[in-house]
């Protein structure tokens, strides 16, 4: 009995330890298959198994040591690899509402900021590329320009973009925790894939670069066409409207937890509404019972008096 016990133990147990390992492989290559430190890690990959193969078969036991060595500085080279993705990956963990502190409120103040600024810009004609801080801490690129400490306001980042100042050619950096501007005239990371569209310039390649390296988000503003453009995780969303951009934005900042805690507010409401129902239709049947008491009584007391 006990034999059969520890058999399905060790059975459960190695299912268990499956089951995990699927779950991290899968999660870790549906996150880093578009990204292109993959096509690096599949060769790096492919060259280890195929001289792993052919150091079993050949019996090579001096590269069979050297595979063994490689494989430890193999996981090393994958960590410096995905940096980027590694560091998107634990700032988007961060950044989820377990452990974020910034209100829902906060949040739409915030994203209004952002849409009035950009309508402002796109009103003058003023070319315009703001990153936005999240996570990630960008103070790498903030070393490439001027550093900052002001209030994110539509008259500053105005005159900051104007075509007369020595910093509208930089992209600004603005920090979402407390809308400050912590930098301008930055220089970031252009975007290297091939575009078909020709209206993309280099502040769009830029934006689009800042968002591959960071969990950033790149708001752009063109200064040809007034176009306003937003950049997520290396992907181009281009000519949004102002509703569209208040709404892509509110997708973006406001997280799910809140529309969770929203849905419970509103069902809490709607209990309360039910409960001062049920008391005000209470109320009135004791009126009803009280007026209906009324004439007996005074019956009873006009047949005693006489």
């Amino acid at each position: 009995m006990d034999a059969v016990l520890t058999f399905f133990a060790d059975y459960w147990r190695a299912a268990i330890e499956v089951i995990i390992l699927w779950f991290i492989i899968y999660h870790m290559f549906r996150y880093f298959r578009a990204t292109r430190g993959a096509r690096i890690f599949i060769a790096l990959v492919a060259i280890y198994i195929c001289m792993t193969l052919l150091s079993r078969v050949l019996d090579l036991v001096v590269i069979g040591r050297l595979l063994n060595y490689f494989s430890v500085f193999l996981a090393v080279a994958l960590v410096v690899i995905f940096q980027p993705e590694l560091r998107r990956a634990l700032a988007e963990l961060g950044s989820h509402p377990l452990f974020n502190t910034f209100s829902e409120s906060s949040r739409q103040e915030f994203t209004e900021r952002l849409v009035e600024i950009s309508q402002t810009l796109s009103r003058r004609r003023v070319g315009a590329l703001m990153a936005v801080q999240r996570g990630i801490d960008l103070k790498q690129y903030l070393e490439t320009g001027v550093e900052l400490d002001s209030r994110l306001t539509p008259e500053l980042v105005s005159t900051i973009f104007h075509t007369g100042t020595s910093l509208h050619d930089g992209g600004m950096i603005v920090r979402m925790g407390d809308e400050r501007i912590l930098g301008a005239g930055c220089v970031f990371p252009l975007n290297q894939s091939e575009m078909s569209d020709r209206s993309v310039g280099l502040r769009h390649r830029a934006a689009m670069g800042i968002t591959e390296e960071s969990d950033a988000l790149a708001l752009v503003v063109s200064e040809e066409t007034g176009r306003v453009s937003i950049s997520v995780e290396g992907k181009l969303e281009m000519d949004l409207s102002e509703e569209d951009l208040r709404g892509r934005l509110n997708e973006i900042f406001l997280a799910e937890g809140f529309d969770e805690d929203e849905e419970e507010n509103e069902a809490g409401e709607e209990e309360l509404e039910e409960a001062d129902e049920a008391v005000i239709e209470l109320a009135k049947s004791k009126n009803k019972s009280k007026k209906s008491d009324t004439p007996n009584d005074d019956r009873d007391l006009a047949e005693s008096v006489s």
